[in-house]
């Protein structure tokens, strides 16, 4: 009798992680609409085209290269995937780099629980892989974009992953830097959302400014978006999705703490749209629609790593905070830094992303996550409970992604720039007339009627 509850239990907690999946990939129709909401008419099948074809391309080169290398020695006995499918590629004991084995989802090991965790995880890569495609809209070249699907696929969230969920070195900080704490994501404010965050710098760093976006004496100029309320219905559909992306994380639908993670982030969400919006009419004097959506977002990035370890209380401070950060960080970027970012990629992804690692740290108290990466601590605690170790574990992942992720995403597209024909940037009369002419077909008819005739 005992057998067959287990049994139910780990097929429920497949279907689970199945059904999580799922709400992560309807995600890539919220970033879709966003993104082309936030840019202007004349780029809009471009834009969208970025957000629906990085997860084809994402996820044939996950599915070959990556990921085997970041989940090739990955097991958990609750969802049925007992046997890992390979073995260390590179290192050993707490020092794995990569790993090896289950190329292109073949070997003994290969069965239908390790198939629905291949999902899940691919649906993660690929929300990684999407988040560029906000910084560096407008100006894109669609041969060097594809490249890009590519190689985050197959080589840039696979190293991270691998170090983190994947039991790499990262996430046994533990035993070889004895801070007595493991680096720890739920459900990758750091290891999805800062990775894709600096990925996102690095690519407009590289690209630079679009045309006409700051005058001769470097002041930044105003360039609307065309759509608001497509973006804002796909602000919904990223709330939506993101309770796939939290809360399946749980990897068990027998592991009630999922009740928390959703509650937590929704949460989060809310207090990140609501101080967004007081935060912005304080500054301006208007509340803007544009900074009230990633205020949302925000908060859901920033709740993503400590949805299962925060009291409720704690995640409605944390999106507060979150939101409050994206607005200044979008403004110091933009004006200060004069780097372009027509959807505020990376202040809500990387800024929030970093803010959301640190914030376990600070806000853990102690009643979730009992072993956690290999911890004998009854749960992941932080400063409120008195432990500043897992502040210290957090920083050093924090740091790992701030230096190598994007030293590698900025040596690519620098790579790229220099041995492709043109650059990666697409040409300025392209970019003038419209980015829709890349791809041969316009998103309005009617108003390229309009803009070819003059009428």
């Amino acid at each position: 009798m005992n057998s067959d509850v287990t049994v139910l239990g780990t097929q429920i907690s497949l279907l689970w992680v199945v059904l999580g999946a799922a709400l992560v990939i309807f995600m890539q129709a919220g970033f879709a609409l966003v993104e082309t909401g936030f840019c202007r008419a004349k780029h809009a099948a471009h834009v969208v085209s970025t957000n629906f074809a990085v997860f084809g391309l994402g996820f044939v080169a996950f599915f070959f290269v990556g990921f085997p290398l970041a989940f090739g020695g990955f097991s958990y006995g609750a969802m049925g995937l007992d046997n890992p499918v390979g073995e260390a590629l590179i290192g050993s004991g707490n020092w794995v780099f990569a790993w090896g084995g289950g190329w292109a989802l073949t070997g003994p090991n290969v069965t239908p629980a390790l198939l629905g965790f291949f999902l899940y995880m691919t649906a993660f890569m690929d929300t990684t892989a999407t988040i560029p495609t906000g910084s560096m809209a407008e100006r894109w070249r669609w041969n060097s974009f594809i490249q890009w699907g590519l190689f985050c696929g197959a080589i840039y969230y696979p190293l991270i992953a691998a170090w983190t969920w994947g039991g790499g070195w990262l996430s046994k900080t533990w035993a070889t830097m004895s801070l007595g704490a493991g680096y720890v994501d739920f459900a990758g404010s750091g290891v999805v959302h800062m990775t894709g965050g600096v990925a996102a710098l690095a690519g407009a760093m590289v690209l630079g400014a679009r045309i006409g976006k700051y005058s001769s004496d470097g002041k930044s100029l105003p360039m609307p978006g065309h759509h608001l309320p497509m973006a804002m219905l796909g602000t919904f559909i990223l709330l939506f999705g993101w309770f796939g992306f939290n809360a399946a994380s749980t990897l068990s639908a027998t592991d009630v703490q999922f009740a928390t993670v959703a509650t937590n982030t929704a949460i989060s969400g809310a207090f990140g749209a609501v101080a967004s919006m007081l935060w912005i009419t304080k500054r301006t004097g208007k509340p803007n629609p544009a900074m009230m959506i990633n205020g949302m977002l925000a908060g859901l990035v920033a709740i993503t790593a400590p949805c299962a370890f925060v009291a409720p209380w704690a995640a409605a401070v944390i999106g507060s905070i979150a939101a409050v950060l994206v607005i200044e960080s979008t403004y110091f970027i933009e004006e200060r830094l004069r780097i372009d970012d027509p959807c505020g990629a990376i202040s809500v992804h990387g800024v929030c992303g970093m803010f959301g690692l640190l914030a376990v740290g600070v806000f853990a108290n102690g009643s979730y996550g009992a072993g956690w990466n290999g911890s004998d601590s009854p749960g992941v605690s932080g400063i409120i409970d008195g432990n500043w170790g897992q502040l210290g574990a957090q920083a050093l992942g924090a740091v790992t992604i701030l230096v190598v992720n994007f030293s590698l995403a900025y040596g690519f597209f620098r790579l790229q720039n220099r041995f492709t024909k043109g650059g990666i940037r697409s040409s300025a009369a392209d970019e003038i007339a419209g980015l829709d002419s890349e791809m041969g077909v316009s998103a309005y008819t009617e108003f390229e009627l309009i803009r070819h005739n003059g009428s």
